[in-house]
Order: C-alpha cells, then structure tokens, then sequence
C-alpha cells in the first residue's frame, strides 16, 4: 500500500482571514507553508525570489496585501509595495520555476458605478490607492505568469482579525446607537468559504492542470446587502442569543467620510467559477450566523 506525498503549498498572508482559514482546512494531501510577514516580506523581490526557490512547491497562494484603504491614500510606497511589486516578483518567480500562482484580489478595482454585479471582464476603474494598488497587481500577475488565477472577493468577514462583523459586536457592546453607511451595496462573504474555494481550486490546479482553467474569477456569497443591512442582521442574530443590540440609524456615505472613496456598487458575479470550478456559493446570511455564533457561543447559552 502507497502513501500519498502531500504536495508542498506557499502561502503567503497566512496570519490574516483568509489565510488563517486556509491552514485550519487544509488537506491531509497539502502541505501549508505559511511564513510570517517578518519570514517573506512582499516588498521584497529578493526574498520572494529565495523563498520560491526553498523548495519545489506545486502551487503558491498569495492572501498577502496591504488592506488598510484608508491609511493607503497616504502611505502610497507601502501600498504599493505589497500589492503591485510583491505580486509582480511572485509571478515572475513562480513562471521562472514553473509554479502556479494564485492571487487573492478584490472588488475595490471597480469604481461601483454599474448598476448590476460585475462581471470579470468589466473595465476597472479602481477610486483610490488601494484599489489602483491592487488592479496593477493583477496586471503583473497576467502578464508575469501564464499558469495564474486571480480570485476577486469583497466584504471579507470571519471571526478572525479585524471586519465588519466583529466591529459591530463589539459596538453593540458599548454604545446604545449605531450609525452605518446605508448606500453602498456588496456581498458579504465569509473568509472560510474564500479559503474552500482556493484550496478547491488550488487542488486542481496541482492534480488535474488540464482540467483547471486560468484566468480572472470572482467569488462571493450569494446575495446582497447595504452596510446597514448586513449590521441589522448582525444585530438580530447576537439579539437572538442574549447580546445587546443597539439602535441603527442608516446614514448615507457623504455623512461619514473618509480619506479613500469606496465603490457604491460592490456586488460580484460569480457564474464563471460556478461554470469552471463548480463552486457554489452559500447565502450570505448562514456565513454571517456561523461567523456570529462562534464569536457568541456562550451568550447562546445563557438564554437558553
């Protein structure tokens, strides 16, 4: 009887939502390999270029990036740094050794301004550093690596780190009213489900290249939701197992602003993975209520 030798995986961003959910789900057949920000720094091409050289790695998923949007208007170097410069060795370094490469992209290339979800081959318009940062990221992945696949998310959300979900428990918490952003449209999506979908695809790509299709793709959770929509439900959810639950004004994004424009219109379609991948996503809202019952399981409890 033979034993499958686990195929050896770089992830880069390993200590954030995504790749936090990436090493708690992987398979006995992937060996993760996670090196911290201080082991491989992405705004360094000659660390990049010996970590992928470590070893003979089947397969590298970059989750890493600079995600502050705000504080990106004016740390311009740093964004791009991580975002246009790390990418762009990853893919130069990886084609040289003839290793796939995943990238973890974002809803933030698009300027919002459509009415319908977007589509993968929808013209980018990013509004502001980060945005731009990312959208030349792409570029270098497409044109840097053949054997690439960018997979577009938005509204990450998980019990990990820092997100929406979790700033509004812990507002619930503390203030006996909430005020949230009530015309900006997306799809909230959990970071576990955006991790099952890349070690999906990331399987693929190792197993079967032939079957595993190249390209630009999005992914997200079914449905939509303002802001203040995805905050109700929050609400009602830690309502529902004896948390506090503040009042909820809705305000518009011209009463609360900030240094970097967002997209009005967030929301992605995802009809090409589902036709290439077979992934289906899962309703927002169930994400949502798993992500709010493992950061309130004991308040469940008590009202029982």
């Amino acid at each position: 009887m033979t034993s499958t030798v686990a195929a050896d995986v770089l992830l880069t961003g390993g200590s954030g939502q995504v790749g936090t959910e990436i090493i708690r789900q992987s398979p006995a057949t992937m060996n993760i390999v996670a090196p911290s920000s201080a082991e491989l720094n992405l705004g360094d091409p000659d660390a990049i270029l010996a970590m992928v050289a470590s070893r003979p790695w089947a397969a590298v998923i970059n989750c890493g990036a600079y995600t502050a949007v705000d504080r990106a208007e004016s740390e311009v170097i740093e964004a791009w740094r991580a975002n246009a410069l790390g990418p762009a060795a990853l893919a130069q370094t990886t084609a040289a050794a003839q290793i796939p490469l995943i990238h973890v992209s974002t809803d933030y290339v698009f300027d919002g301004s459509k009415p319908g979800p977007y589509r993968e081959s929808d013209p980018v318009a990013p509004l502001g550093v980060y945005g731009g940062s990312k959208e030349a990221g792409e570029q270098a992945v497409r044109t840097g690596n053949r054997r690439h696949l960018i997979l577009r998310t938005a509204w990450v959300v998980s019990p990990h780190g820092a997100n929406f979900v979790k700033t509004m428990l812990r507002l619930a918490q503390t203030r006996p009213e909430v005020r949230v952003v009530d015309d900006q449209r997306g799809c909230p999506t959990s970071a576990a489900d955006i991790a099952a979908a890349l070690l999906k695809i990331t399987g693929r790509m190792i197993t079967s290249p032939q079957l595993a299709p190249t390209g630009t793709y999005h992914f997200v959770n079914a449905g939509e939701a303002t802001w203040c929509e995805l905050a109700r439900a929050v609400f009602d959810m830690a309502e529902a197992r004896g948390a506090p639950a503040p009042r909820l004004e809705a305000i518009t994004t011209a009463e609360f602003p900030t240094p970097a424009r967002r997209p009005a219109n967030s929301r992605l379609d995802v009809a090409k993975l589902r036709a290439d991948y077979g992934i289906e996503p899962r309703p927002w809202r169930a994400a949502v209520e798993e992500i709010v019952e493992a950061l309130l399981p004991a308040k469940q409890e008590q009202g029982l």
